[in-house]
This record gives structure tokens, C-alpha cells and sequence, in this order.
């Protein structure tokens, strides 16, 4: 730009270069001889096998990483083991100091911690200095907060123990913020591993662990590639596993764990859908899609990649973006003025240019003439136009600077196509109509929705998926429930056998008793056309109980799906209504139920009556809850709010508990109604015909066909077809059966949410029977983000 006057500057808007030197990182590389080890109970090891790690920009070796070994993660993890105990004895102040220190010390090498992240990374310095590091502060803030609080506000819960996280490289810093300062505030230690191409920041923060002074074994980090992370998930001595990353991945994971009693959260990939209105800033919704799509160089989990817009505005709005396209500026990451930088290894780039070359045949490719530096890891912003929504391109995660675009014509349509996804991890709504987006955003398949925004984020406002973007929540209460369980210690659940036929049978009853099951709110044969004899405790017949099979868990699974949408759409005090008109019914049936128990069950008769009641009290519990289990307005920092709403999970199916045969299933059933969704029940396996009497209740209490469905045979093959049916979104268990880790496996097809007893016992006739853990378990966090004012 030599000899430019500044008129000519005026004329061109050219930027001039503004780097931003990489000296003090380079320093403290150097510093620390250019090679790391493991950073095991607060210290680091000696270097062994060593990877190099590269500037993507440039192709330079930054320095050598340690491939960590079974014996490095054997020694993390009991160094994390040992800690664990006397870092949860802490009180929340105590914790909640140390995580100020780090929120400040973080602060401290802000700067440092930026370079370092684009020289590692390739993302502009733009993104890192005044994003990521700001945010990862923020969330040691808050959640040293939330530490300060936690024994006030949330009674009753203990750290989950040894955490397992795996952290992906697209926002190294940031990602280990979202996973360390939960589980440290709720008095778990950490073992984590950052990805294998972006470890620097994080050993910069085992160096700030070490500087404030953290407990040793309280944070261990470990490097290395994907063997890192089996290993670590498959250890025995971790008791939770937080990952983020590749759909692929979680899935192998989820399958991983299955049957180890490990909890489990997953943040995956997505194919977020960005809906423009023909009423929306056009102008603003293409800067909003600049910020959505070519944040980091598209390597953006939650990247709306996905244009949807009104047809009416299309050819404008895509004119406004090619225009604004061909202005993004591409090159150093160091370059303050950059827009674009550098993607984070040449895999990943060859990997995004395969997919557009094979998906460009069928649409419409744009690329802005804009020079690509002559080294590093570059891909231009691109736009694929013209697809249908069936297109490769427009169902799979590219990962890349890579825009798709289609068009719709109703709101209707606008929300069929933002659905038309196997994933829901966000998305945004552009309009300038309130009732509009508003009526949009909440019928979205996502964990979050951005209106007339894109990329907004808080340690306050939970984030996470649907579907197949994983679930748990990270940020929040809803986050830090996360790292938390239940303070009661569990004792193992006895199977439970059927009674069998006594050596001289008490006479049958003449009249046929065999039950049917209920589906979509009819009596309904098994489809297997068999049914087996059920006896009651003194061997005496009771009736008989179909068996039921995988096509009976269809139809049931279908008419689930067809019931819920109408009702998750009524009012919570219409269903409140609903929940009290069972209640009622079954009241003036409580003889009969009371008999029945004691008939099946050989308790006393005040015993069964006490079960009836307690089933009566626990319907009028979650009618009180229908209208009343509120969402939050977070406090982020933002000219407007978000919104965290309690929705319906969907189609629940459930695995009845043996013992308490109809306790055990109101208490079930009746929190998954309460919040809008609707059930396939399995009825006790043992004592079946307690549930087929209750479908004479649901019959004559206004409760709509399909919401309420109920199953009876043996609990294993059916748990096995309902954790496997695509079209159920959560699977509980709590039977006698050992089926929990069969769950869990299948569950991983399409990573539906699992809540599964481990073969423990539950009292079902005291407090854990009942409360927020079922409520949460019925529900998905949808955090709504709304700006307003200018």
C-alpha cells in the first residue's frame, strides 16, 4: 500500500496490515524447550514419544507433544482418584476461591493465551482475543459462582467422582473452560485431553493450574490421539465421560460405556439451519450469516450452514451475500484485519475440498476471486446454491467454510426443512416480526435457537443437542447438574421372579381374563397372538398377560409419535386436568387396585392400599408440576435475554419397575405425561395385570389415544426394540432384568438419551421415587436467544 494517498485509501477501502506479534508466545514455547509431557498430579513429566504440533498457517512446527501411554493415564487418573475425596470435602467457598484464581489468571495471559490459540489453531486473533479467551474467563467466573451457591441451592447432591473429558480442536481453550469449571465447582476432579492438533493452550492452563496454586491431581491433562481417549474412557477408575466432537465418535462412545454405570454427556455435530424471513434485515441477516458460517473457518459445531430462505427474497438476499462474500478478507490469522483464516491441518482442508467437488454437480458453486495465501491450510468461503434438501451436501456435516442453500415458501415449510436433519444442535430465525420468530423458534429441533442473531454464547445459558448432536447440557445450572448425582448410596436390586403355579392352583375364574394391551387408547391383541398365565403370589391364576413383541413396540412407538405433538401443544394446566380426572378415577377404584396388588403381590392389604394411595398423591404431585416446572431468563451479557425452556423430550419408552406394579408405574408415566410427553410403558413384568387394569382408568379420563401406551411381556427383547427404534428420543429402565447395558448399546444408533438403574434399588414409595430428577429426565433445555434495542 505504498504511495496511496488517503484519498486513494477512501476510494478502495483497502485494510492495512495489523499483525499482532507472536513473540511472547514463541518466548514461552522456547522457554519451556519447545516439548511438553503430561501434566499428572501438578506437575509435568519428562517428554517421551513426541508428535509434532504445526502452525496451520504456515506449516512450522510449534513445538513437540507427548503421545501419552496406558501408563500416563493410569497415573492421571489415580492421581485424580486420590485427590478427588479431600477436593469435594472443600467447602463451595473454598472451591469457588480457586476458581476465581483461575478466571483471574486466565485474565492475566489473556493476550499469551490468544496468540498461542491462533498459532495452534489458524482462527484470526480477532476470534481468540476477543471471544474464546474472554469466554473461557467468564465460565471460571461463574462457575466459581455456582460453587459459592451450590450447597444452598441444589441439597441432596455429591460430586460424580473421577470426570473423563475429551475436547476437540476447533476451540481448544474455550472447550476446556465448558468441561473443567463445571466439574471442578461440583467437587469432581478432571482428566482431560485436548485434541491431538491443538494441545498448547491447554498445557499453558496446566501451567496457570500450577501457578494459583490448584490442589495436585485436582486437574491432570493428558495428549495424544484418539488411543488417548479410549483409553481414558474405557478406564475403570473414571466415573464420567464429557466429550465434544464427531457424531461418529460420541456414538462409539456411548457404545463404549454401555453397561459400566459411567455417566455420560455428549456434544456432537450438527447441520444447523438459518432461516431468513422475507420481513427480516436482509443486510443484517447477511452479517449475521457471515458470522454463522465463516466463524473459524466454518469448523464451527453449531455453524449455520444450512441457508434456508424465503423464495420470495432469495435471488436478493444471495446477491448480498456473494457481494459481501467477495469482501471477506483471507489470510494470516495474525492479521488483525483478517476475516478467514487458516484451517487446522491439511486433512481437514483436503477432506471439506472432496466433499464440495463431489456435491458441486448438484447445485450451483460460488467462490469469490480472493487469492489464497501461497502456503497453509486455506479454503475460500463457499456457496452451493439450488440443492434439495435430500442432497448430501445438505444433510452432512462438512465442517468447513462451506454454505448450502435452499429455499421455502410457508412458515410451515420453513420448519419441515429446518427439521429435515438427523441432528439439532442450534439454529437461527431471521425476521423482523416478534410473532414470527417467536412462533418459529420454539418449534425448531435444536438446543438452542438464535433470533436475529447467530453464534451467541454465556457460561450462564446451557448449550447442547437433540437427536443426534449428543445430549447434556454445558452452562448453567443445567450444566453443573452434569457433574452431579444423587447423594444416596443405591443398594443392588434383587431380580424379581414371576410366582409360580402353587401344587394345587386355587380355581380360575370362569371368565376369560386375559388382557390385552393398549395402544393409541384401544385394547389391542398381541401381535405374537400369545399370552401366558399370570399368578398371583399364593399360585392361585390371576388371568393372563399377552406377550408382547417388537411389532407390538412399533404400533405403540407409532401411535407415541402421532399423540405427542397435540399434546405437548396443550396447555400445562390442560394436561394438569387430564392428570387429575386419572386421579379421580382411579380413587373410586382403590378397592379393587388395593385387592388386585395384594392378590399379585402377597402384601398386606394396608400395604396395597398405601401403594394406591401413594399412586393417587403421585398423580396429583405431577399435575401440580404440569404448569408450574418453569424455565429461566438467564442473566447473560446482552442487550436482550435467553431463554432456557422446559420442553418435552418426545416419545419416551419405559421398563416398569417389578416391585411396585403400580406405583412404579404412575411414577413413570406420570412425570413423562406431565411435561408433554408420550410413553410406551412395559408393563411389570411379574405382576403385568396391575397396569392392564390401570388402561381402564386411562380410558375413562379424557386422556388422548396414543399418549399413554402400555406393553406387557418379558422386559429383555423389549427394551432391546425400544432402545433400538429410531423413532423413540429417551429409554428408561427401571426393571429387576439385567438389561441395562443392552439399553445403553442400542441407545447409540441414534444416541437417544438412557436412564437406566444399573441394577439398583429405588424406593419407590419414598422421596427418590418421585421429584426434579424425573422432571428433568422428561425434559430438553431449549435455550431461546433474543436481542433486542440497538
Amino acid at each position: 500500500m505504498t504511495g496511496m494517498s488517503v484519498s486513494d485509501l477512501m476510494d478502495s477501502m483497502e485494510y492495512g496490515p495489523a499483525p499482532e506479534s507472536a513473540a511472547e508466545a514463541l518466548a514461552w514455547l522456547v522457554d519451556r524447550g519447545d516439548r511438553f509431557g503430561q501434566f499428572i498430579d501438578g506437575g509435568f513429566t519428562s517428554p517421551g514419544e513426541t508428535f509434532d504440533s504445526k502452525n496451520p498457517a504456515t506449516g512450522e512446527v510449534l513445538a513437540l507433544i507427548t503421545q501419552a501411554n496406558a501408563a500416563d493415564v493410569d497415573a492421571a487418573v489415580e492421581a485424580a482418584r486420590k485427590a478427588q475425596p479431600k477436593w469435594a470435602r472443600l467447602s463451595g467457598h473454598q472451591r469457588a476461591r480457586h476458581l476465581y484464581a483461575l478466571a483471574r489468571q486466565i485474565q492475566k495471559h489473556a493476550r499469551l493465551l490468544a496468540v498461542l490459540e491462533t498459532l495452534d489453531n489458524g482462527k484470526p486473533i480477532r476470534e481468540s482475543r476477543d471471544i474464546d479467551v474472554p469466554l473461557a474467563a467468564r465460565h471460571f467466573y461463574y462457575h466459581a459462582g455456582l460453587a459459592q451457591l451450590l450447597e444452598d441451592e441444589r441439597p441432596g447432591h455429591a460430586p460424580v467422582g473421577v470426570c473423563g473429558q475429551i475436547i476437540p480442536w476447533n476451540f481448544p481453550v474455550l472447550m476446556l473452560a465448558w468441561k473443567i469449571a463445571p466439574a471442578l465447582a461440583a467437587g469432581n476432579t478432571v482428566v482431560l485431553k485436548p485434541a491431538e492438533w491443538t494441545s498448547l493452550t491447554a498445557l499453558m492452563f496446566a501451567d496457570i493450574c500450577a501457578q494459583v496454586g490448584l490442589p495436585k491431581g485436582v486437574v491432570n491433562i493428558v495428549t495424544g490421539d484418539g488411543a488417548v481417549g479410549e483409553m481414558i474412557v474405557a478406564h475403570p477408575g473414571v466415573d464420567k465421560i464429557a466429550f465434544t466432537g464427531s457424531t461418529e465418535v460420541g456414538r462409539k462412545i456411548r457404545a463404549a460405556t454401555a453397561g459400566t454405570g459411567k455417566r455420560l454427556s455428549l456434544e456432537l455435530g450438527g447441520k444447523s439451519p438459518y432461516v431468513v424471513f422475507e420481513d427480516a434485515d436482509l443486510d443484517s441477516a447477511v452479517e449475521g450469516l457471515v458470522d454463522a458460517i465463516w466463524f473459524n473457518q466454518g469448523q464451527v459445531c453449531c455453524a449455520g450452514s444450512r441457508l434456508i430462505v424465503q423464495e420470495g427474497v432469495a435471488e436478493a438476499f444471495l446477491d448480498r451475500l456473494k457481494a459481501r462474500m467477495a469482501g471477506l478478507r483471507i489470510g494470516d490469522p495474525l492479521d488483525k484485519c483478517i476475516d478467514i483464516g487458516a484451517m487446522v491441518d491439511p486433512a481437514q482442508r483436503d477432506r471439506v475440498a472432496a466433499m464440495v467437488a463431489e456435491g458441486a454437480a448438484e447445485g450451483t458453486v460460488y467462490q469469490p476471486d480472493t487469492a489464497l495465501p501461497d502456503r497453509g491450510c486455506y479454503f475460500p468461503p463457499t456457496l452451493i446454491s439450488g440443492l434439495s434438501s435430500a442432497s448430501a451436501l445438505m444433510q452432512e456435516e462438512i465442517f468447513g467454510p462451506v454454505l448450502v442453500s435452499t429455499t421455502f415458501r410457508t412458515p410451515g415449510e420453513a420448519v419441515q426443512l429446518a427439521n429435515d436433519t438427523r441432528y439439532g444442535l442450534a439454529a437461527s430465525v431471521w425476521s423482523e416480526s416478534i410473532n414470527v420468530a417467536l412462533d418459529i423458534a420454539p418449534r425448531l429441533a435444536a438446543g438452542v435457537i438464535w433470533v436475529n442473531g447467530s453464534n451467541m454464547f454465556d457460561a450462564a445459558a446451557g448449550f447442547g443437542g437433540l437427536r443426534e448432536s449428543g445430549f447434556g447440557r454445558e452452562g448453567g445450572w443445567e450444566g453443573l447438574m452434569e457433574y452431579l448425582g444423587p447423594e444416596r448410596a443405591a443398594k443392588a436390586l434383587k431380580p424379581y421372579a414371576r410366582p409360580d403355579r402353587a401344587p394345587e392352583p386355587e380355581p380360575a375364574d370362569p371368565l376369560d381374563r386375559t388382557a390385552k394391551m393398549y395402544i393409541g387408547g384401544k385394547q389391542a391383541r398381541p401381535d405374537s397372538g400369545y399370552s401366558r398365565a399370570v399368578h398371583g403370589a399364593r399360585g392361585g391364576l390371576a388371568g393372563h398377560a399377552g406377550l408382547g413383541n417388537r411389532k407390538d413396540i412399533r404400533n405403540a412407538v407409532e401411535a407415541a409419535r402421532k399423540a405427542q405433538g397435540p399434546w405437548a401443544a396443550a396447555s400445562g394446566h390442560n394436561r394438569a386436568q387430564v392428570m387429575y380426572y386419572i386421579a379421580e378415577n382411579l380413587s373410586a377404584r382403590a378397592e379393587e387396585f388395593a385387592a388386585r396388588i395384594s392378590a399379585l403381590t402377597g402384601a398386606q392389604k394396608t400395604s396395597a392400599k398405601a401403594e394406591v394411595e401413594q399412586s393417587l398423591d403421585r398423580l396429583f404431585t405431577y399435575a401440580a408440576w404440569a404448569d408450574k416446572y418453569d424455565g429461566q431468563i438467564k442473566g447473560v451479557p446482552l442487550r436482550g435475554t435467553a431463554l432456557a425452556m422446559n420442553a418435552p423430550v418426545g416419545v419416551i419408552g419405559a421398563l416398569c419397575p417389578d416391585e411396585a406394579p403400580l406405583l412404579g408405574l404412575v411414577s413413570v408415566m406420570a412425570p413423562a405425561i406431565a411435561m408433554g410427553n408420550a410413553c410406551v410403558l412395559v408393563a411389570s413384568e411379574p405382576h403385568p395385570l396391575a397396569a392392564t387394569d390401570f388402561y381402564q382408568v386411562l380410558d375413562t379420563s379424557d386422556v388422548p389415544g396414543g399418549v399413554v401406551n402400555i406393553v406387557t411381556g418379558p422386559h429383555a427383547p423389549l427394551a432391546a426394540t425400544l432402545a433400538a427404534h429410531m423413532d423413540v428420543d429417551a429409554v428408561w429402565s427401571f426393571s429387576s432384568s439385567d438389561i441395562s447395558g443392552e439399553i445403553e448399546q442400542a441407545a447409540a444408533g441414534n444416541l437417544k438419551r438412557s436412564w437406566v438403574n444399573h441394577g439398583k434399588a429405588r424406593d419407590w414409595a419414598g422421596p427418590e421415587g418421585a421429584g426434579r430428577e424425573f422432571l428433568r429426565a422428561a425434559t430438553e433445555v431449549k435455550t431461546v436467544w433474543i436481542p433486542w434495542g440497538a
